[in-house]
């Protein structure tokens, strides 16, 4: 007897597991390959917190306008605050024929508290659910990752000023340049951060908007408060229009936009350290804590972690135009399509994370050799130099381009750099060339003279540096 109750009351259970909260239409249940298809709490899982955290506002919302009896709404929070113990605690078990987080969350709480918690569903649709929760999600995310590029932004300033005095090739089309200051070089990085912070700010005013109350698309005939729900969960406002509010993933767009081009700055950098760790640049030396071996051949040192960052852009690239691709054709309003919004999305945040944490562990500890810098900033780089001289000797700039032209040919015949030229020589090509001539031909003395504001010199780098040192550490409206 004992044995049939058991398997009576396990028959039971299992036929609870199986009823889905939205089965009344339904006779049949649901194909098991179905469930495996169409579920999303393997990846959604990790928005638990901010679907308690809305399910609370919107129980008190429901609470304070009458639209549920306020024993019921503090009934669900504090079933709510329950669940969300146990899912922290790891006890929680999700389930798989219970799609997503919403639902899993919802099931355990009628099966905590009863029938009260199916009152919590009331006037609210999983697709302004889903809506709010990726929000709340990014809303957060989004500052920690402004926060992250504020911290490597540090490094590349702390960098900056401490090879304040080095100078190295800068470079064009590959080819050497003229020089410049290692610290400008660094800096030039630093500005890209800081654009990067500010696409990142302004994007998050359009994140912070509450779509709540939207329901499935059209509204609710009951009594909500949309701005009350929107003050306790710390929105600026609520969305304008309810079916773009549940449909609407240009938040996601941008965020994945955002962090595609901050990624293409570190790429950058990162072909630049790969580049200069090779023996035939030689400009740096790798920390052997931020590089890796080869399993054959023993004297191999592998630039893995740029390595690794430039090839994680191209994963955030096709992050986006995945995004993009999904939402091209959506009519309105909400679609299934919209669930592969977040494994996009949250690989997108871990890959841009991981990166701007190991780029700002290893930047400070790369030794530049500066040496090899300044002897590499040599030969025909100071050949802009001599065409301003002549210019200020009242040469056309034209014209005196194509005398040090033919200079820099003549010397590279013979063999030599322009700083191994005699005064007669020069004289050879313009007799406004007078002793003075050789006060310009160093590295040193060409990012020197240099005038113009934003550019290589001494005194307008250490201005830039001063400058960036002022930017706000976090976003004027949101932090």
């Amino acid at each position: 007897m004992r044995e049939k109750a058991k398997n009576k009351k396990d028959r039971r259970k299992t036929a609870k597991a199986k009823t889905k909260l939205w089965g009344g239409r339904f006779a049949a249940r649901t194909a098991k390959t179905v469930e495996t298809f169409t579920e999303s709490i393997s990846f959604d899982k990790r928005l638990w917190k901010y679907d308690i955290e809305g399910s609370m506002a919107h129980a008190r919302m429901l609470g304070r306008q009458g639209i549920i009896p306020e024993r019921d709404s503090r009934a669900i929070i504090r079933g709510l605050e329950r669940i969300a113990g146990r899912i922290a605690s790891g006890e929680f078990v999700f389930r798989e024929e219970l799609e997503d987080i919403h639902m899993n969350i919802e099931s355990a709480l009628i099966e905590d508290i009863g029938p009260a918690g199916g009152k919590l569903h009331t006037a609210r649709s999983r697709n302004d659910q889903i809506a709010l929760d990726l929000r709340l999600y990014l809303r957060d995310e989004t500052k920690e990752v402004i926060g992250l590029i504020r911290e490597f932004h540090a490094a590349l300033l702390e960098a900056a000023e401490k090879r304040m005095g080095d100078v190295m090739p800068g470079y064009t089309h590959m080819q050497r340049a003229q020089p410049v200051l290692l610290s400008h070089h660094l800096l030039a990085y630093a500005a890209m951060l800081e654009r990067d912070v500010e696409r990142f700010c302004e994007a998050l005013k359009r994140t912070n908007t509450m779509p709540l109350g939207a329901c499935a698309l059209a509204g609710t005939g009951l009594p909500v408060d949309r701005a009350y729900v929107a003050r306790l969960l710390g929105f600026e406002g609520v969305t304008a229009n309810s079916m773009d509010s549940v449909s609407d993933r240009d938040f996601v767009i941008e965020f994945l936009s955002n962090a595609s081009v901050l990624m293409m700055h570190i790429s950058r950098l990162s072909e630049e350290i790969v580049l200069w760790s090779t023996a035939e640049f030689d400009f740096i030396e790798l920390p052997d804590a931020f590089a890796t071996g080869s399993s054959m051949m023993p004297q191999k040192k592998n630039p893995d972690v740029a390595e690794l960052a430039r090839g994680k852009t191209g994963r955030v690239y096709g992050n986006l135009m995945g995004m993009l691709t999904i939402m091209k054709g959506l009519p309105l309003t909400y679609n299934r399509d919209l669930q592969e919004d977040k494994p996009l999305l949250f690989d997108t945040v871990d890959t841009v994370k991981s990166v701007l944490r190991v780029f700002t562990e290893m930047l400070p500890v790369i030794r530049f050799k500066t040496e090899r810098l300044k002897a590499a900033s040599g030969g025909f780089s100071t050949a802009t130099d001599l065409a301003e001289y002549l210019v200020k000797k009242g040469m056309p700039f034209r014209e005196a381009h194509g005398v040090v032209g033919r200079l820099v040919l003549y010397a590279a015949g013979g063999g030599k750099t322009l700083e191994a030229l005699g005064l007669e020589e020069f004289r050879r090509f313009s007799p406004l060339f007078d002793s003075a001539v050789f006060d310009l031909l160093s590295p040193e003395k060409s990012v020197s003279v240099k005038k113009s504001l934003g550019s290589t010199a001494p005194a307008m780098v250490k201005r830039q540096l001063r400058q960036a040192k002022k930017r706000p550490r976090t976003c004027r409206r949101n932090s």
